[in-house]
């Protein structure tokens, strides 16, 4: 029976999804379709609907439309523009300068608005015609957008750890945040290590050594934007207020910022930022609803107590779990957005990796770094898709030049896996583990 519900729900789900209808509905026929072999269909629509209820009603959820918020008032408010200059005069003198440039501007915009479609198109949209213009070849330059968009999703603030967190059952929000500093930053510099090496030997240009003036200039006009960083984290460490605050203080800052130092933002333009703001957190949110809905059904169901007895039966061994569970959510990536899978197959896995003595917190990086790299891939890679709009470059000439760039994220990812001190050191140096 335990099989058979397994069959039924994830064949119904990815049957719905390749059938084009939206994730969240699919999600939620899915959990339906498992749900009447269990219970009568009155009894599992009330049950179904009243676990929806109970699992948007967390406080931690607060700090989701907040940061989101947040970010739509930066994607507007200049911040890119700046960022990318500062960028420019940390590492223009590398080989392919422009290219790390794109790198290190997207880790930054990325970690502020904490979204990998915002900055691929804030900061692609920017540093495309700069790079055209200086001879860079464009898919290179979208290639290197593309893989470089998403670590801002590992350096906090970041909505898609605190969905984990919550999906985990609690987990320190302010541990995972820690706990993706160095990962994102490894995500970032591995790219640059591609993106050097394909320059060097390419011949790309390098930028003109700035004059120690354009330096300070150029970081006083940033050091407002970078200070948001520290106001959220510093405020967190310190025992100040809990991240859900911190999102409510991040969008008073971002507001002050946007619209009186750096006056980019108007009064009028505000009601489209917030109904930009609502919309998407009521698409986070219906997904959160119904993907609680589908956790109840699985676990009521064994269902992750199934697959754990069957990954057990291919082996005992750790290290080879791991990696088929790093294999599997590298094909889930590739046919789903984050949020759906962290929320479907962090009530599957977690159970496993914590037989195996596996850190939960440790764990959630390492699922957020591999579904990471699925927003880069075909056929619904949300920030593959954004990087070939801004670059204006088809995604079929864009597969071959990403692929040395694939390799190099799988292999981070490998050492995020296997050396848990990458994402445990600084949560435990901070007391936060």
């Amino acid at each position: 029976m335990d099989w058979m519900l397994t069959l039924v729900m994830f064949g119904s789900f990815f049957v719905l999804v390749f059938a084009g209808v939206p994730i969240s509905f699919s999600i939620g026929l899915a959990t339906l379709a498992a749900g009447v072999m269990m219970l009568p269909f009155e009894t599992i629509i009330a049950v179904v609907g009243q676990k929806m209820a109970t699992g948007l009603d967390s406080f931690s959820l607060l700090a989701i439309p907040f940061f989101f918020l947040a970010g739509s008032l930066m994607n507007s408010g200049g911040i890119a523009q700046r960022l990318i200059n500062l960028s420019q005069v940390l590492v223009g003198r590398v080989p392919g300068s422009l290219g790390h440039v794109n790198v290190m501007a997207n880790m930054l915009f990325g970690s502020i608005s904490g979204s990998a479609v915002a900055a691929a198109v804030a900061v692609g949209g920017t540093m495309a015609p700069m790079q055209k213009k200086a001879g860079y070849d464009p898919a290179f330059s979208a290639a290197v957008n593309v893989t470089s968009c998403i670590s801002g999703l590992l350096i906090p603030p970041s909505n898609v750890l605190i969905i984990y967190a919550l999906t985990a059952g609690g987990i320190s929000v302010a541990a995972l945040f820690m706990a993706g500093y160095v990962p994102g930053l490894l995500m970032g510099l591995s790219v640059m290590v591609v993106a050097g090496i394909i320059a060097k030997r390419r011949g790309y240009p390098v930028t003109e050594r700035p004059t120690f003036g354009l330096v300070l200039r150029v970081f006083w006009d940033a050091f407002p934007s970078l200070m948001l960083v520290v106001v959220v984290m510093g405020g967190i460490l310190g025992g100040i207020f809990t991240a859900t605050e911190a999102s409510a203080i991040a969008v008073v800052y971002t507001f002050l910022l946007s619209v009186v130092v750096y006056r980019q933002v108007k009064l009028r333009d505000l009601p489209a930022i917030l109904l930009d703001s609502v919309v998407t957190t009521a698409i986070v949110l219906l997904l959160i609803g119904i993907s609680v809905g589908m956790s109840w059904a699985m676990t009521n169901a064994d269902i992750p107590y199934t697959i754990s007895e069957a990954l057990m039966t291919v082996s005992d061994n750790p290290i080879i779990i791991l990696l088929i569970i790093n294999v599997i959510l590298l094909i889930v990536g590739i046919f789903m957005d984050m949020t759906p899978a962290v929320l479907i197959f962090t009530p599957i896995f977690l159970p496993i990796v914590n037989e195996l003595g596996m850190d939960p917190v440790h764990f959630g990086i390492m699922m957020v770094f591999n579904l990471c790299i699925g927003l880069c891939t075909p056929p619904v890679g949300s920030a593959l898709f954004v990087g070939c709009s801004v670059s204006g470059i088809k995604i079929q000439a864009l597969i071959k030049p990403m692929l040395p760039f694939f390799f190099v994220l799988v292999i981070t990812l490998m050492a995020i896996t296997y050396i848990p001190s990458l994402s445990l050191f600084l949560p435990g140096l901070f007391g936060l583990h």
